[in-house]
Formats: structure tokens, C-alpha cells, sequence
């Protein structure tokens, strides 16, 4: 992580556009996480075959690269310029004069308390947890299945983690850095590497805790919200990792939920299809 933002950093003082200056080292964070994965499993049947990295790869281009991108267009072109004309873009209330990564720090607390929120209503609210249960559906955890999300799931998430920023006018920078860490956090939350975060536990929310939020097991999974942070889990009694047992099944409680890309856009839409 510190590489990889340090990367960041440094080509922007070698003038690179932005977009690339994010881009580029999350590509290559994604890589080392992927090397990692091979060199040191944390699950050796965890390792994903063709047609994991099939459907993973599609999720990920299009839910989680163009998505997004159409979204902000949207949010660029029509909803931020209606804001502007009535007067509800907040000026002010954001401090652009703090140092940017002051600021991203600022935005990672914000967001991620918006999304704990959200994503604790997507396991208790059975209509958003038949959405969300697309991204619980993998039966083992690697890095690229961070991107299996239906799209109107990634969506609501947009409206939490990006949009109230936008409206705020928080700056590209800001929101590149952010976007940094969000990704190679994402990764390296769902990778199959066997490490040992220690103290980090309290703070990030890493492998260790999120390999219990994909158990089979309810009781286990209903646990460690957290989006990039740990935090608002223990403040709000969330927070589970034991010392004494690992966790063991991974995905719903039908074994048999489809996994294909384009059936898993119609499965929300069946009632009960998550429970089998």
C-alpha cells in the first residue's frame, strides 16, 4: 500500500495526467497481489480456475471500471449541473485548504461510515441482501472476485462513496488518492495470501476479518462491515475475528446459486434463490 501510493504521488510530480498517475499503480498493485497469491496461499483450493477468472474478469470491467465511469459522466453532465443551477452544491464545507492526503483521510472515515451503514442494511434488509448476495456467492476468496457485484448494488454504493464527495466539490486529487487506496485495499481484503496484519486488525479492514464476512455461517458473516476501516465495526460492536478457529465455508447457504456473469444479473430477482 505505501508503495503503491508512493508511486502515485511520484508520478504526479513527473507530470502524469491523473486518471494514469491512479491507474498505473493500481495495475501494478494488482499484480503483486496476484504474485503473492501464487507464492503464498493462503488456501491452496482457493486458487481460482478459468472460469472463476472468466466471470471475475467481466464483473470487474464492467461493474467496477465502466460503471463507475458512466455514473460519474452521469452525475457530471445532468444531476451535479442541476444541483449547480438551484444552489445545492455545498461550498464550503469541505476544507480544500488541509493537505490532500489529510483530506483522503477525511473522505475514507466519512465514506466508509456511509457504506457500514449501508452495507449492514444489505445483510438485514432482505430486498438489497438479494442484491448484495451476488458478491457473497464465490465459494472461495481472491483478489479479482473483489469486483463481483451486481450492478445496482455498485450502484447505491456510488451514491455513498462518490457522490456526496462530488456534491461537496472535493478535488480529483483527493478523490484519486482515495480511489488508490480503495482499490488495492479491495484486493488485498479479498486475496488468498497467507499474512498476518497483528495490530492492523484494530484499524484496516484486511483479509483476516473479511475472510469471516463471506463465511456460509450467518452468525460469522453478519460481521466486519467495514469498507477500507475497521473502525466503525468496533464502534459499533461489528467486529469479529476469534483467536481459536479459522474460517471454513465461504459463499450462501445454496451451494447451488448460479455464478455465471449474466445469470447472476436476474438472480436478485428471484425470491429465496439465496437461501436455496
Amino acid at each position: 500500500m505505501i508503495l503503491v501510493i508512493g508511486l502515485h504521488f511520484q508520478l504526479l510530480n513527473l507530470a502524469w495526467a491523473i486518471h494514469w498517475a491512479a491507474y498505473v499503480p493500481v495495475m501494478l498493485g494488482a499484480l503483486t497481489v496476484n504474485l503473492l497469491e501464487r507464492k503464498f496461499p493462503h488456501q491452496p483450493q482457493w486458487q481460482p480456475d478459468r472460469y472463476d477468472w472468466g466471470n471475475d474478469l467481466v464483473f470487474m470491467l464492467l461493474v467496477q471500471v465502466l460503471l463507475p465511469r458512466f455514473l460519474s459522466f452521469f452525475i457530471a453532465v445532468t444531476l451535479l449541473a442541476a444541483l449547480q443551477q438551484y444552489g445545492m452544491v455545498l461550498e464550503g464545507f469541505w476544507p480544500h485548504q488541509w493537505p490532500i492526503a489529510v483530506q483522503a483521510l477525511l473522505m475514507l472515515l466519512a465514506a466508509d461510515l456511509l457504506r457500514y451503514w449501508l452495507h449492514r442494511a444489505a445483510h438485514e434488509w432482505p430486498p438489497l441482501w438479494r442484491l448484495h448476495a451476488v458478491h457473497h456467492s464465490p465459494k472461495k476468496l481472491y483478489w479479482l472476485n473483489v469486483g463481483r457485484f451486481h450492478p445496482l448494488d455498485k450502484s447505491l454504493q456510488y451514491l455513498l462513496d462518490a457522490l456526496p464527495f462530488i456534491v461537496l466539490g472535493v478535488s480529483a486529487e483527493v478523490l484519486a488518492l482515495y480511489f488508490v487506496f480503495y482499490a488495492i485495499n479491495g484486493f488485498f481484503q479479498h486475496c488468498n495470501i497467507e499474512l498476518r496484519l497483528g495490530a492492523l486488525n484494530y484499524l484496516i479492514s484486511g483479509p483476516e476479518l473479511h475472510r469471516w464476512h463471506h463465511s456460509k455461517i450467518i452468525a460469522e458473516s453478519n460481521n466486519n462491515y467495514g469498507n477500507n476501516l475497521i473502525i466503525w465495526d468496533i464502534a459499533f460492536g461489528t467486529r469479529f475475528l476469534p483467536d481459536d478457529k479459522q474460517v471454513e465455508e465461504l459463499g450462501l447457504i445454496n451451494r447451488s446459486y448460479p455464478t455465471s456473469f449474466w445469470t447472476q444479473m436476474k438472480t436478485p430477482f428471484i425470491k429465496g434463490l439465496d437461501k436455496g
